[in-house]
């Protein structure tokens, strides 16, 4: 009886201990509640898109292996889902939150639980609506720490996030609108930083308010720098400072000193800044980029913040307060440059770069055109009015469904009529695809700008390693393209300018420390070779992450299919998860 009792005992302290171990792990809950708002900058009123009242929207605080339990209630006349950015998903695509991919958009006057874990990442994403244009008002910081609570890097004193935005006053919902017709001349009127334009904006010679943080001299600080913006990459400094990049889209990076970091649209950048400047203000400055002429020009987007050391009087003792000197904004080489020298800090057991490759693809990106009649299959090109601009990945123009989810077509095996899955591995014809007299006027882009929309996947068997080279074109323009997969990482094995040479280029592959991301920028006329094993099944989103871009039809979407047990299988929807017939879809 005391050999049992014994027994018992030790099993029972064994499963107490696995209990507690559990236990760690929270669970972190959050309502968001979708409404419109009016907010005034600039001598004008506009209606606006909010979680919660707040613009940026909540930031969800988790540690590594939390579960995040989010209750959706919609408010907007229109339909929404919410995307977790970079949350890898794994077995959860339910709840990824692509509209028309993964689900329908949930109607007005709706409610909606989104259920996930965050497990295996460390550092910063973020969410957003993943319905039209919304995006640019609903958005939000996710803060993954360490369960530990060891970074390998110093700790700092606070950690802040940087959400690099715009300023639109064009009703959003009609912005989508517009461009979906192919028009990418609507412009914001702003940057933003956390919200704020900064006083560089003003209104009868009233300046905007600026983004400040109170800094203690000689702490260190963790700048969490995401871009939410629709349109443009930005330039990110302080005057006076440098900063440590450390991590980026959750994944830890080798440490290095710059003074500016470069982030594109759906990238996260975490640096260390040290308050080690003689106390004082110091102005910060998020710069968009944008390519020279002859590409579409747009205004100057800039806004400006503030780094304010304690103890400092307001007037900075009436000192001039220092302006950082920022780069040309046409220049895009610091980008190219920035994200060269971004490498992963090596974790060999958890990030091995497969060595060998089951499929590869070669994906051309770029602007195309198809005729505004449809009955037509002949019309005059170069931006004509009998034509309506659209993008595309292999010359094929994503078309997405607009009544049904592709996730759920797959899952109960009706995709047929719905999607096909030959996306292509080439275009179909080779070109140069860097040849800046593409760029309208041209002509050199007419014969090349003819294509079409369809919806077109491609589907993997579970654990295949896929290698794919992003080639960004000047076909009717020569913009850089930030292209982001759901519910995977990925290691950028190599990017670089002009036209990818699979001869001589591959030499370039980091097989070492590759960086791991969710968010690639594929430069401005330039390419980015990345490599992953689709060892997580279900639908996922590919598409680049400029909104007129996404809009347009730079997209497809990835089946992997179930690997051979449960554990490696793709769950049935849960309980919360509504399907589309059954919730009173409404389109946006």
């Amino acid at each position: 009886m005391g050999k049992l009792s014994m027994a018992a005992a030790s099993i029972l302290c064994m499963a107490l201990a696995a209990l507690a171990a559990v236990g760690e792990a929270a669970v972190v809950e959050h309502t968001f509640v979708v409404h419109e708002m009016n907010e005034t900058h600039l001598c004008n009123t506009t209606k606006i898109y909010v979680v919660n009242g707040q613009f940026p929207g909540p930031q969800i605080d988790v540690t590594e292996g939390d579960t995040v339990v989010v209750r959706l209630v919609n408010r907007l006349p229109h339909g929404l889902t919410i995307h977790w950015h970079g949350v890898r998903q794994i077995r959860s695509c339910w709840a990824d939150g692509a509209g028309f991919v993964t689900e329908c958009p949930l109607p007005p006057g709706g409610d909606h639980t989104y259920r996930f874990n965050v497990t295996g990442q460390v550092g910063t994403l973020w969410w957003h609506a993943h319905v039209t244009c919304l995006r640019a008002t609903i958005n939000g910081a996710i803060v993954i720490r360490p369960r530990d609570g060891k970074y390998p890097f110093p700790t700092p004193a606070k950690d802040v996030p940087i959400i690099i935005g715009e300023w639109w006053q064009l009703d959003l919902v009609e912005l989508d609108r517009r461009m979906a017709d192919g028009n990418f001349d609507d412009n914001p009127l702003s940057a933003t930083i956390n919200g704020k334009l900064g006083d560089l904006s003003n209104c009868s010679g009233v300046p905007e308010e600026s983004f400040v943080f109170d800094v203690e001299p000689g702490q260190s600080y963790l700048l969490r720098i995401i871009n939410t913006a629709l349109f443009s990459e930005y330039y990110f400094k302080v005057a006076g400072h440098t900063f440590t990049v450390v991590g980026a889209d959750g994944n830890y990076l080798t440490p290095f000193e710059t003074d500016m970091v470069t982030v594109a649209p759906g990238e996260a950048i975490d640096v260390l800044m040290a308050a080690d400047a003689p106390p004082g203000h110091y102005h910060m400055i998020a710069l968009a980029n944008q390519p020279p002429l002859p590409d579409p020009q747009i205004p100057v987007f800039i806004s400006r913040g503030l780094i304010r050391y304690a103890g400092v009087p307001n007037d900075n003792n009436g000192l001039p307060v220092p302006v950082p000197i920022m780069p040309n904004q046409h220049n895009t080489m610091p980008s190219f440059y920035f994200h060269n020298k971004l490498t992963g800090l090596a974790y060999p057991e958890r990030h091995r770069v497969p060595m060998h490759v089951d499929e590869r693809f070669f994906i051309t990106l770029g602007l195309g055109s198809i005729c505004r009649d449809p009955t037509k299959k002949v019309c005059k090109r170069r931006r004509s009015n009998e034509t309506i601009v659209v993008a595309t990945m292999n010359n094929v123009s994503f078309h997405p469904p607009t009544t049904t989810s592709l996730l759920e077509r797959y899952y109960d095996g009706t995709g047929k009529g719905v999607y096909t899955e030959d996306f292509p591995e080439h275009p179909p014809r080779p070109y140069n695809y860097t040849d800046r007299a593409m760029i309208p006027p041209g002509p050199l882009e007419e014969v090349l700008e003819p294509t079409f929309k369809a919806t077109k996947l491609r589907r993997f068997k579970y654990n295949t390693s896929v290698e794919i080279v992003f080639q960004s074109t000047a076909l009717l323009q020569s913009d850089s393209n930030p292209m982001h997969l759901h519910g995977y990482d990925f290691f950028v094995l190599a990017q670089g300018l002009g036209n990818f040479n699979p001869k001589r280029d591959v030499y370039k592959f980091n097989y070492h420390n590759p960086q791991v991301r969710n968010t690639v920028q594929v430069p401005r006329t330039g390419w980015a070779a990345i490599r992953f094993v689709t060892d997580n099944p279900g639908m996922w989103y590919l598409h680049c992450h400029f909104e007129f871009h996404i809009v347009m039809g730079m997209a497809t979407a990835f089946i992997v299919e179930n690997g051979p047990t449960p554990e490696t299988s793709l769950p049935p929807p849960p309980p919360e998860y509504k399907r589309c017939g059954a919730n009173g879809l409404s389109q946006p």
